[in-house]
């Protein structure tokens, strides 16, 4: 027998293990946290948290806590291109470029249009505290630091774990029906056999996290400045540097700086040659940092082949890792546990067969690889900047240094280089204005919703013009409606948090009522039912008749909505027998 019986293990206390708990815990499922470090991680790591992610954390209440301590879209929603922040010499504190991102300045607008909340960001190294302390909170005592997973393994219809309490130096054996490993892929998936596909160990990333005093220096709105100059062939001599708070905008006290390094190269060991070399590229100095921390991670674009093995359950770093470019890496990882969790809740509750729990992988691999995809684009696209400003390969630092002075030059010949300049960097949009690779992604027909034969909408290719649509598959579009009590509800308010799904009809859909009731008898399942519409007696109005723009049915159709707010099955029309209907769709969604 087992010391402990619970129906879910999470294994690892990071961002996104830390994120399963906290769903688990609003779906009533109980399940138990293991991480085995003493505490959060020391590193900055991942700080930008994307519009889809920032719905979820809403959706479970998360995202007003993220919002009262992050940075305001005013202080990140730029980035910049300079060739330092200090010196006095002809090509310092010179601003090649800089571009709207992540939903700032002119994009705000068609941002908050598509979303109840706009991104966010904080580094993990302070989101990570604020989960646990929500996770501790909403699961008393099943959150444990410093608890080591030794042994495993799955025997019918369990996975025993044995761990080791690294405080109290004791073992006990845990016997859990399903296992999420968030473990960064360090044991489960190696052990496992699960093949990670794709290209690895491209370039050696040393991230220095130091605090100055840069107030004097820095732009106020930008959240990333790279720094571009004629000796940036050098690994030293470029390098991507982030505002890290905890204030926001110039007055930060943080920051964090980032070199690439061939996997090869020996100079990247060099601590000894942080200081200086930062002190070098900023053209500060005097700077006098202090360094936290020099941390060492491997650049790489890789996808596991399997996403479940038996009753174990692989979900963030562990599933999927690839460049930080356009920060999908921790919003994929969140949003990977965000479609788990109500599988797994609908299944322990009775509700669902097996199949519901094998969508997690048809629905999640697809969408993690074009991210990955994704982000491997544009990391390479940076090497376009490069050559769009005039920095040449293996050049000699004198000839880059003419390419500086031509393309700041008052002449003709100048316009004309900040012309191409402005063309090349400015497909690095596909970076920080991906609007639609972060919520116009949708979920095949074979996962967990019931296709109804139309189309694929087709999609950007440059990422950014995001179209909403309540096709099968794809997240319900954000509309404010008037509730009840006359305050504005989002679309996705409807759905809670407690993993329930909801049918939306509109002013002549009474029929989907009473069909709601009778296939939620039969499936035992309770559906509500909202009715959005102009009339009176809607339950929620739609004022600015957006939703009417965006339902795609009429309004004796309906709408199906999954608890993760993606859509489940539609109906244009009246199908005639509703009930059959719904009840079929339902029965596919959950794999009965």
């Amino acid at each position: 027998m087992a010391d402990l019986d619970v129906p879910v293990l999470v294994v690892g206390g990071g961002g996104c293990g830390l994120s399963a708990s906290l769903f688990l815990s609003d779906l009533g499922v109980e399940h138990l946290l293991v991480e085995r470090h003493a505490t959060t991680s020391h590193l900055p790591k991942a700080h930008y948290l994307n519009q889809r992610t920032m719905e979820i954390f809403r959706q479970h209440g998360v995202a007003d806590a993220v919002y009262a301590v992050g940075a305001p879209i005013e202080k990140f929603g730029k980035v910049r291109w300079q060739t330092s922040l200090g010196g006095d010499g002809e090509l310092d504190r010179r601003t090649i470029f800089e571009m709207e991102a992540f939903g700032g300045g002119s994009l705000r607008a068609r941002y908050e249009a598509d979303s109840p909340g706009p991104a966010g960001n904080y580094p993990q190294v302070r989101l990570e505290p604020l989960l646990r302390r929500l996770a501790t909170e909403r699961a008393p005592g099943r959150i444990r630091y410093h608890h080591e997973v030794l042994d495993w393994e799955q025997v019918d219809g369990a996975v025993v774990a044995t761990v080791h309490d690294r405080d109290a130096d004791t073992r006990y054996r845990i016997r859990a029906r399903y296992l999420i490993a968030a473990d960064g892929g360090k044991t489960f998936g190696p052990r496992l056999g699960v093949e990670m596909v794709g290209p690895t160990n491209m370039l050696d990333m040393v991230s220095t996290h130091f605090s100055a005093d840069l107030s004097e220096h820095w732009d106020d709105g930008s959240l990333i400045t790279w720094f571009l100059n004629p000796e940036g062939e050098s690994s030293w001599g470029a390098g991507a540097m982030v505002q890290m708070g905890p204030t926001w905008g110039r007055d930060s006290e943080e920051w964090v700086v980032h070199f690439g390094f061939r996997p090869d190269d020996p100079e990247r060991f060099n601590s000894d040659a942080i200081v200086p070399r930062l002190r070098e590229l900023l053209r500060l100095p005097e700077l006098d940092p202090t360094v936290h921390q020099v941390s060492h991670w491997i650049l790489d674009r890789i996808v596991a082949e399997r996403w479940r093995i038996g009753d174990i359950f692989l979900a963030g770093d562990a599933a999927h890792r690839q460049p930080p470019t356009t920060g999908l890496g921790l919003n994929t990882g969140i949003q990977d546990v965000h479609n788990l969790a109500w599988k797994l809740a609908q299944v322990l509750a009775g509700h669902a067969g097996d199949a519901l729990l094998d969508s997690y992988q048809l629905e999640r691999l697809p969408v993690s690889t074009h991210g990955a995809d994704w982000a491997l684009l544009a990391f390479m696209n940076h090497f376009v900047i490069d050559a769009g400003i005039g920095l040449v390969p293996g050049a000699p630092v004198e000839a880059n240094t003419e390419a500086f002075r031509a393309l700041f030059s008052d002449t003709p010949i100048g316009a004309a280089l900040r012309a191409r300049a402005e063309v090349c960097i400015g497909t690095q949009a596909w970076e920080f204005q991906a609007h639609d690779v972060e919520l116009g992604y949708a979920y095949p027909a074979e996962g967990a919703l019931l296709a109804d034969g139309s189309a694929v909408p087709a999609r950007d290719p440059r990422g950014g013009h995001y179209v909403p649509t309540t096709r099968p598959g794809h997240r319900l579009p954000h509309a404010w409606l008037a509730g009840p009590d006359g305050r504005p509800v989002s679309t996705h308010d409807l759905v809670g948090d407690q993993g329930r799904f909801v049918l939306l009809i509109g002013s002549d859909g009474g029929r989907w009522r009473a069909a709601a009731v009778d296939a939620g008898a039969k499936l035992g399942v309770e559906i509500p039912v909202v009715e959005v519409g102009a009339a009176g007696s809607a339950d929620y109005q739609d004022p600015d008749g957006r939703w009417a723009d965006l339902r795609e049915v009429s309004e004796a159709g309906a709408v199906l909505v999954r608890p993760d707010n993606h859509v489940a099955f539609r109906s244009a029309v009246d199908p005639g027998d509703p009930t059959g209907r719904l009840t079929d769709a339902l029965a596919s969604v959950l794999g009965r």
